[in-house]
This record gives C-alpha cells, sequence and structure tokens, in this order.
C-alpha cells in the first residue's frame, strides 16, 4: 500500500509544482509586458499600464508564495511511514470517501480509485486527524465511517 502513498505523493508535488510554474510564468508575462510598454506622449495611459502590469505580477507573487508554502507542507510529509491513526501523509478510506492528507489537490485518481487531497486544516482534515478504521464522526449531517488508515 505504500505505493498508493508514493502516487498520491508524487501527483499532488506534481500538482504544486504546475502552479508554482505558471504563476512564474504569469510573473515573467507581467514583467515583459510591463519593460516593453514603452512611454507615449499619454504619460497618463503609460503610468496606467504600468499600475496594471504590476498588480499583476503582486497578485502571481502571492500565488507563488502559496504554492511554495505547499510544497514545504508536502516536503514535510514521508510517503513511506505507516501509521495506525490518521496524521499528515495517511491515506483514510471511509465510507464517504477516499481522503489523502497532504495538501488541497482536488481529486486524485490512482488506479481507477479516487482519493480527495485535502489539507489537514480543512474542516473534514481536521476531523480526520487522530482517528483509527472504526472510528466515525459527523460532519455537514453525513456520518463517516473510518474503514482504514494507511
Amino acid at each position: 500500500m505504500s505505493d498508493l502513498k508514493k502516487e498520491l505523493y508524487s501527483q499532488c508535488l506534481n500538482y504544486v509544482q504546475k502552479r508554482m510554474e505558471a504563476a512564474q510564468l504569469a510573473i515573467n508575462e507581467a514583467q515583459k509586458a510591463s519593460n516593453d510598454d514603452t512611454k507615449s506622449s499619454a504619460g497618463d495611459k503609460y503610468e496606467t499600464g504600468r499600475a496594471m502590469m504590476q498588480q499583476e505580477t503582486d497578485r502571481n507573487m502571492v500565488q507563488l508564495n502559496e504554492a511554495n508554502k505547499l510544497k514545504v507542507a508536502l516536503n514535510k510529509i514521508n510517503p513511506n511511514i505507516v501509521a495506525d491513526k490518521a496524521e499528515n501523509g495517511s491515506v483514510v478510506l471511509t465510507s464517504n470517501g477516499n481522503f489523502y492528507i497532504a495538501v488541497s489537490a482536488g481529486v486524485l485518481t490512482v488506479n481507477g480509485e479516487n482519493y480527495f487531497a485535502i489539507s489537514p486544516a480543512s474542516p473534514i482534515g481536521f476531523k480526520l486527524l487522530g482517528q483509527k478504521a472504526g472510528a466515525e464522526f459527523k460532519l455537514n449531517d453525513k456520518i463517516y465511517h473510518i474503514k482504514q488508515v494507511i
């Protein structure tokens, strides 16, 4: 089963890497557009364009920083460790879906099975942490029965 965790970890890492690359590309494009914008006789138009490019760069810097935080969180996970209770890096199989506690990366598919990559700080992640197989909890009027913790 550690192959499952390694694959989920790899998919999360790939997700974060793509986010980082997209943000960096957008920053580079905004800076290039700002540098290519030549000053015309209409000074206000030039300043407005540069201000808009700076806002775009700032927005993408925030996205890059968020992706870096996700990468740091992933770096703290060892996919080879198997625990009997849910923790960061655990795969938790429940009656209402399968979860990989790592970072919020959406739905990941391994061998035809779907797994929700969730943050431990998310509401469901918070409920799962520390739980063992056989435990139950309620979230949003749904009862989750934990079948297995990997």
